[in-house]
């Protein structure tokens, strides 16, 4: 919900009490929670460090390649093998920065990277779209836009991402659609997908120029970022690695998130994977840092392990849990702000896919994660985003928002007034104490319904799907949220026009 709208009060009246929400801005309040030991976190550092110095990583990108070399890493072109010192390393972590801020569309949607703040996006980069309405379906550019619309809608969605792949529109062309739906329909901190620096040059050009700013404003901070996810195991192709150097150029964010499914991309042990996990991550951030030192950059881990008799992925398992507990502390060792992530295996909006999603969040909260993604709408391993599943997670991103806002503990909240009016064995209902904050005293359920059985039958018995088939398609329904100027989208719809006609911009791979 946004945060500068006030609740309204249970009983449906505008004209009492409100309960106001502020969820733009959170801050973790948990403990991170370890699950090795220090010594077996540096054996792990110590081993990802011996990966790249002895096996090294295989680098697809000749420029790359020339870029590690001029450093002092190891390279062999005929083999597109790169072995990168300890000490290129650690001079790399040493140079990227500890916490910067991310610029979005509006001053409060901006957001800061470092350990100890939380920003949650939803699910991403899903080829099918699904809903009760029209089933499931390879996602379209109408998807695409009101998936946007929704995200904007609610606070507790703090960056854009892919959500869905529109697939109607050509891939050489598909860019300018995507920026074009973030930038009009959101003022939240936009996402570039790396393709290669032609399609990555028209997304700067779009984002500096639609926010009115310079080439050097633009470079002075991240007003956008991209998703970087290495090819386990010890591989980075010409597009990822393209998309590092550029966006270090360009001064953005580049969050470096290795997928390493243990038993298929990586061992099968949780040590074992995010030792890989690790290794690859160090050697993506060190080509930030050889590019432009102080490039904004995020350490990045999604380890899950994989169903042994089939070979599927799996999510929400105690070992995703495991993994992400773990690579929390390996971010904290570098110091370095980190995205963790969530999901689910399962193919439709249930009670499996509620349970896996909700443990790999737990999992992320509690190892300190700066940006958690896939929290909300994620199936099939992230081959689909759910529309009722988006609103279903919601309700517990939320729980997760109202968790990070502190609980008062004045004399007033103790309430000893209140535990000196009512005598024993009587109720709280109408004591003063109640009267004065019922309205505003708890969080208000998005989709959950707590009516009595006879009570939600006579409301049509639905389920938790169902309802939030009904908070969608009103929120779709009712006028967008957000209003671009309509010089900077016409000036944005231009452009778009005019570098369709001339080829747009195809994908490098």
């Amino acid at each position: 919900m946004s945060a500068t709208r006030a609740r309204r009060r249970r009983g449906g009246a505008e004209d009492g009490p409100t309960r106001a929400v502020d969820y733009r801005r959170l801050r973790n309040p948990f403990p991170p929670v370890p699950v090795f030991s220090e010594d077996r976190v540096e054996a792990i550092h110590a081993a990802a460090l011996t990966v790249l110095e002895e096996l090294g990583m295989k680098v697809l990108l000749p420029e790359a390649r020339t870029i590690f070399r001029a450093g002092g890493a190891i390279v062999d072109d005929a083999s597109q093998m790169v072995r990168i010192g300890r000490d290129m390393v650690a001079a790399a972590v040493a140079s990227a920065p500890r916490s910067f801020p991310l610029r979005a569309g509006s001053r409060d949607r901006d957001l800061v990277m470092e350990l100890g703040t939380l920003a949650i996006q939803s699910g991403a980069g899903a080829p099918h779209a699904t809903d009760l309405l029209r089933g499931r379906r390879p996602a379209t550019l109408s998807d695409y836009r009101e998936l946007t619309r929704l995200t904007q809608h609610f606070d507790v969605l703090h960056m854009l991402n892919p959500l869905v792949e529109p697939q109607d529109v050509p891939v050489h062309l598909r860019h300018y659609a995507v920026t074009e739906a973030q930038l009009t329909l959101s003022d939240k901190f936009p996402f570039v997908f790396s393709r290669g620096t032609p399609q990555v040059a028209d997304c700067f050009e779009m984002i500096r120029d639609f926010r009115g700013l310079t080439e050097a404003e633009f470079a002075a901070k991240p007003h956008c970022y991209t998703i970087i996810n290495t090819n386990s195991p010890r591989q980075l192709d010409v597009p990822m690695a393209q998309g590092l150097i550029d966006f270090a150029k360009a001064g953005q964010m580049s969050v470096v998130t290795p997928f390493c499914l243990m038993g298929a991309m990586a061992p099968v042990t949780v040590a074992g994977a995010l030792t890989l996990s690790h290794a690859e991550a160090l050697a993506a951030i060190a080509l930030t840092q050889l590019v432009r030192p102080g490039a904004p950059v995020c350490y990045g881990a999604f380890a899950s392990n994989v169903d042994m008799k089939s070979g599927a992925p799996a999510f929400g398992t105690p070992e995703e849990v495991k993994a992400n507990l773990g690579a929390g502390q390996l971010a904290r060792k570098l110091g370095l702000p980190w995205r963790c992530a969530t999901g689910s295996a399962a193919n439709v909006n249930d009670a499996q896919a509620a349970n896996e999603t909700q443990m790999g969040a737990w999992g992320a909260v509690l190892a300190g994660a700066t940006i958690l993604i896939h929290g909300a709408g994620w199936l099939e391993g992230g081959l689909t985003v759910s529309y009722e599943k988006l609103i279903t997670d919601l309700e517990v991103i939320q729980s997760f928002a109202e968790l990070c806002a502190e609980t008062p503990a004045t004399d007033a909240d103790i309430a000893l007034d209140a535990l000196r009016e009512v005598q024993p064995g009587g109720h709280f209902f109408g004591c003063a104490h109640t009267m004065e904050r019922y309205a505003t005293a708890f969080y208000e359920p998005l989709v959950a319904d707590w009516s009595n059985f006879g009570t939600w039958t006579e409301r049509g018995a639905k389920d938790a799907s169902e309802r939030a088939t009904g908070i969608w398609r009103r929120l779709i329904d009712e006028p967008p949220g957000f209003s671009p100027d309509p010089d900077r989208q016409a000036a944005l719809a231009a452009f778009i026009v005019r570098r369709s006609a001339a080829g747009g911009a195809p994908p490098e791979s």
